[in-house]
């Protein structure tokens, strides 16, 4: 008798499964995952690094996961911050993966920690649909990117608990239309709360640690309306560059066909892979602090990382 299986459900539900389990997990830790997504270059990172110094001079037990296609840059520039950082590098797919991310945390994620920030792939098509177990979705669009960004990447800013418009220091410099840009994030997630921030000044990264912090002692997030429109309902985004259809089982997520290893059952330990080990089978991860760089690893050009804090 022939059967019929539908590949990308079954993605779909492996993805889902792992997010679940990885929610749980961490649930049971008290960590609370943040998720943060932008396109590249809105100074993710440079954000990111004052996030984590801030948090470890205040005694906060963070750490980060930072995931690029290639090279180390981010994951050292992170590390100077003194929290734990692991570089995870997908080699070339463009978003991470619910048991990607899982198989990385298992033996690294240090006991007692309270946030554990996840700085997805520069990327605002991919990433948006999967979801990494994540307890706050974060994302950012920067002056320099035009007030149109939420309503030509509606999923991504449709699905985020939090939206931050970063580099605002330089939005005279650039005309950044600010009440425009914060009407059609209205117009694609009704009632999402917007933070400004810069990191070059330091203005508002105060106030969104507060807002993280205070996730993780149990405060309420904004629930996007868009999550329940995708519940189960096929779809495809015309117009964004991820022009293809996908079915959902959960809330604002769907899947591409990519294989996964196993799942676990909820309660069961994380598998014990061994660091670099992962569901997808294409990512690996270093440790910036070992001192042994990945195939992919090239130092930094000189200056590089001093420009890149400006952003």
């Amino acid at each position: 008798m022939c059967r019929v299986v539908d590949l990308r459900q079954a993605v779909l539900a492996t993805n889902d499964s792992s997010a679940r389990q990885l929610r749980e997990h961490l649930a049971a830790r008290s960590t609370v995952e943040v998720n943060l997504l932008s396109s590249p270059g809105s100074g993710k990172t440079a954000l990111l690094e004052l996030l984590l110094a801030r948090a470890v001079a205040a005694g906060t037990a963070v750490a980060a996961v930072t995931a690029d296609l290639a090279t180390e840059n981010d994951a050292r520039r992170l590390a100077r911050a003194g929290a734990p950082v692991k570089q995870v590098l997908t080699d070339g797919l463009c978003h991470l993966e619910a048991g990607m991310l899982r198989g990385h945390l298992d033996g690294w994620l240090p006991p007692g920690t309270r946030v554990l920030f996840v700085e997805n792939v520069g990327n605002l098509v991919c990433p948006a649909s999967y979801d990494l177990g994540e307890s706050l979705r974060i994302v950012l669009g920067s002056v320099t990117e035009g007030e149109d960004k939420p309503l030509k990447y509606p999923t991504a800013f449709g699905l985020a608990h939090l939206v931050v418009v970063t580099k605002t220091d330089i939005a005279d410099a650039v005309e950044f239309d600010a009440p425009a840009f914060h009407r059609n994030v209205q117009r694609v997630n009704p009632g999402v709360p917007v933070l400004s921030v810069s990191a070059r000044t330091g203005a508002g990264v105060d106030e969104l640690l507060d807002y993280v912090l205070a996730r993780a002692e149990g405060a309420p997030v904004h629930h996007p309306v868009l999550a329940h429109r995708y519940r189960n309902a096929p779809h495809s985004h015309q117009g964004t560059g991820d022009e293809h259809p996908h079915t959902h089982d959960s809330p604002g997520h769907h899947a591409h066909p990519h294989t996964h290893a196993g799942e676990e059952k909820p309660g069961e330990p994380w598998p014990d892979d061994g660091p670099g080990s992962h569901g997808h089978g294409r990512a690996h991860a270093h440790h910036p602090s070992e001192g042994r760089p990945g195939p992919s690893a090239r130092p930094a050009p000189a200056g590089r990382d001093g420009a890149a804090r400006t952003s």
